[in-house]
């Protein structure tokens, strides 16, 4: 692996026209697709296997007369003052907001005081009606959203309060400035790495490049394999993070080449074959991570996983090829301008002396070295402690309950739950499944009144049948809210009547609705999740004893990974959950924690986690392989890897953190969970959990059982088999050298070629 990458550095280097321009090509080409292609589709929200997906399957065959994808408006009113929204005034104005949201999409619009409609409150101080559209959400034209939007106005000014629910008003949710900061701070911190503003550039461009290819590759692709607008999201936030992260591997591994004297061509290819050999190996754990998300078996998790692991393969591309060929193209300028003035004949520095002072990596892991027990415990027990909240972590899906305060969606929410309880906002859909019932009307009768005899149970609607008369719909208000732990416990009761009811009438009874999906939804993450662990880490921890010829590097690696990841999901806990520094953070509404969550965290931190792992360990087992005692491995290591590691860090818990300025509070959760779960895994485990167990086990850390060491393919990471091609390539050009000089030609070209060479060392 490491010779044929370093060959391809080579190449690379020296056609790096040839490669610029192929990579070019291949963003216009993709730009261009992306712009003919056709729209993608809509996100296709499926939980295949789960009673909530089994009624809407059974409501789209036996109701097609619904169009359950159109989009909703809940217009609710509330009257003033003391007085009743049933007074004269107040109907007539509600009357006006009613004919004012009439339009070319409209579908129907309810009258909240119909006889029987129960949309009225028992106080008369609240009511609200449900306007159907012919559309999607997504679909809506603005001057329907307008419409609205003046029509509650307009009931305003006839002196209503009125607010506005629903999915008609659904808008992308605000992702903050995350992406401008997390570029900012990335070019802040790639220019106090590399002390250049051309170096500091180089990780970024090439890093939007791969990722402009990928994005665009999806769009194009978009209306042929069904990927919606949503799957690029994670596809561009991973790209990005590992297309800067392995651009900044190769490109600090060509300068320690240039400072210990080799020519730009043999630094470059050295750089490829050794650090690109950790970014194909990182690259091939974030891919394993990203598309064991198919796991799941939801659909748009699935196509968001394989997307994005397409594109941290272009990433790994695009480092092995496009980061050599920018190189050669920099030139002397990869180093600052202090630099090449100090150095004007290499442009590089020159290599450190006994006197250097050490830099702080090295600082670092010696004092490691010298406390490994007290480091480890320390670590250790403080990311344990940050994970006990994990042991009351709720799971579900954000609802206008966890909107912002002052938007009218939230406003709406709380005025529902006020005037009808708190289980108005998160109603049950019953289906009646009656084809086998010798009677689908009494056995629907039947289930609504054993239903209504439940506890938590507020009202069951009428049963309403389709024009066949064999599947009904009931409609069920508990008492407690969407996200309350009763009302899931009320599902799951009903989901156990159901089966006494099929027994006595032949119908069956399926549970679905918003709330019931949210609580499928979080089952089937549960249940997916330690098959997903299993699948990702076991996987890795092959391909990890394989890099590293050892069982336990991988281990440690696989094990420091879940307790930063547990000790991450604590802090989400203990803020979105329990409340702690909620108001530092701008939370504004605790609950449970997004389903995704867990899954979520897993496959994106565990893919940037390994990337660090791969690239400072791999230094160590190079300078151990190479000779070093595993102390000073360790030591080499840190000098050659910390700070790039760090950097990389930095970078990516920046970007991360930039999104817990946005205002939706899903996005804000995701934002801080993995700008923690870097923040740990990254500096305590990588940093301190890592060097302490190394230490601890001494040569015992790269032990591999011999049945294991001859069945093992051997993909030479650590470049052992590079240093020996390369020594032989030396030899044979100093021996050709050496001819052209006997021939008397007066050729001088042997000094340089000998001089490139003279130093072999990996």
């Amino acid at each position: 692996m490491a010779t044929f990458l370093y060959k391809l550095g080579r190449l690379a280097f020296r056609r790096r026209r040839i490669v610029a321009l192929v990579w070019v090509a291949l963003l216009v080409a993709a730009g261009t697709a992306a712009n003919t292609a056709s729209p993608p589709p809509d996100d296709d929200f499926a939980l295949p296997g789960t009673e909530a997906q089994q009624a809407f399957d059974l409501l789209e065959r036996q109701f097609p007369e619904a169009n359950a994808d159109g989009a909703t408006a809940r217009l609710v009113f509330r009257a003033k003052d003391g007085s009743t929204v049933t007074a004269q005034d107040n109907r007539a104005a509600v009357a006006d907001v009613l004919d004012a949201v009439e339009g070319k999409e409209t579908v129907s619009v309810s009258d909240p005081f119909a006889q029987r409609s129960g949309a009225v409150s028992r106080d008369r101080s609240t009511a609200y009606a449900v306007v159907s559209y012919a559309v999607p959400a997504m679909e809506l034209a603005d001057a329907t959203r307008e419409d609205l939007r003046d029509a509650a106005a307009l009931g305003r000014d006839d002196g209503l309060v009125v607010e506005t629910g629903g999915d008609a008003l659904f808008a992308e949710p605000d992702m903050g400035d995350g992406e401008i900061i997390g570029v900012v701070v990335a070019a802040l911190v790639l220019m106090i790495t590399f002390g250049s503003l051309v170096a500091a550039g180089l990780p970024l461009l090439t890093a939007l490049a791969g990722v402009g290819i990928g994005i665009s590759s999806i769009a194009a692709l978009g209306a042929t394999l069904g990927l919606s607008a949503t799957t690029s999201t994670l596809a561009m936030m991973i790209g990005l993070a590992v297309g800067i992260d392995y651009a900044l591997f190769i490109a600090s591994r060509y300068r320690a080449e240039l400072g210990e004297g080799r020519e730009r061509e043999e630094a470059a290819g050295r750089a490829v074959g050794t650090a690109g050999s950790a970014v194909v190996f990182a690259g091939l754990t974030v891919v394993i991570a990203l598309a064991g998300l198919s796991i799941v078996n939801i659909p748009v998790l699935t196509k968001m996983g394989l997307a994005a692991a397409a594109t941290v393969v272009i990433a790994v591309l695009v480092a092995v090829t496009l980061v050599p060929a920018a190189l050669g193209m920099v030139g002397k300028r990869i180093f600052g301008r202090k630099v090449r003035r100090a150095n004007p004949e290499t442009g590089a520095p020159a290599p450190p002396t006994a006197d250097t002072r050490p830099g702080g990596g090295v600082r670092w892991a010696r004092f490691v070295l010298r406390r490994p027990i007290g480091v480890l415990v320390i670590a250790v027990l403080s990311l344990g402690t940050l994970a006990l909240p994990v042991s009351d972590m709720r799971l579900g899906l954000p609802d206008a309950g966890n909107q912002p305060t002052d938007t009218t969606q939230r406003k709406a929410y709380d005025m529902l739950s006020d005037a009808f309880g708190a289980g108005f906002n998160g109603p049950l859909l019953l289906v009646v499944d009656g084809r086998r019932s010798d009677d689908p009307q009494a056995a629907a009768g039947r289930a609504a009144k054993t239903v209504q005899g439940l506890d938590g149970v507020v009202a069951v609607s009428p049963p309403m049948f389709n024009k066949d008369g064999d599947t009904a719909t009931l409609s069920v208000i508990p008492e407690t809210g969407p996200s309350d732990p009763e009302t899931e416990h009320l599902v799951r009761e009903i989901r156990d009547e159901a089966d006494g009811l099929e027994q006595r009438t032949g119908a069956a009874l399926l549970v679905s609705g918003a709330t019931a999906v949210t609580i499928d939804f979080s089952q089937v993450m549960n249940d997916a999740l330690v098959p997903y662990l299993a699948l990702v880490v076991g996987l890795a921890f092959l391909l990890l004893m394989l890099v590293f010829r050892s069982v336990a590097v991988p281990l440690k690696a696989a094990l420091g990974f879940l307790l930063s990841v547990l000790a991450a999901l604590g802090a989400v806990v203990a803020v979105f959950q329990w409340g702690w520094l909620a108001g530092l953070l701008g939370v504004e509404q605790t609950g449970p924690i997004m389903s995704m969550m867990p899954i979520f965290m897993i496959g994106v931190i565990f893919g940037l986690a390994m990337d660090y792992e791969v690239f400072l360990v791999t230094r160590m087992r190079e300078a151990y392989v190479h000779g070093e005692e595993p102390a000073q491995a360790i030591v080499s290591g840190f000098q050659l890897g910390a700070r790039v590691v760090t950097a990389a860090a930095v970078i990516m818990i920046s970007v991360f953190a930039g999104f817990i300025g946005a205002e939706d509070s899903m996005i804000k959760m995701m934002g801080f969970g993995l700008a923690v779960a870097i923040l740990f895994d990254a500096f305590v485990v990588r940093m301190a959990v890592v060097p302490a167990v190394l230490a601890l086990l001494g040569r015992r850390a790269w032990w591999l059982p011999r049945v294991l060491d001859r069945v093992l393919p051997n993909v030479d990471v650590e470049g052992e088999r590079l240093r020996a091609y390369t020594a032989k390539s030396a030899a044979a050009d100093a021996a050709d050298g050496t001819a052209t000089g006997a021939a008397g030609d007066g050729d001088s070209g042997a000094v340089p070629v000998q001089r490139e060479h003279e130093d072999t060392r990996v």
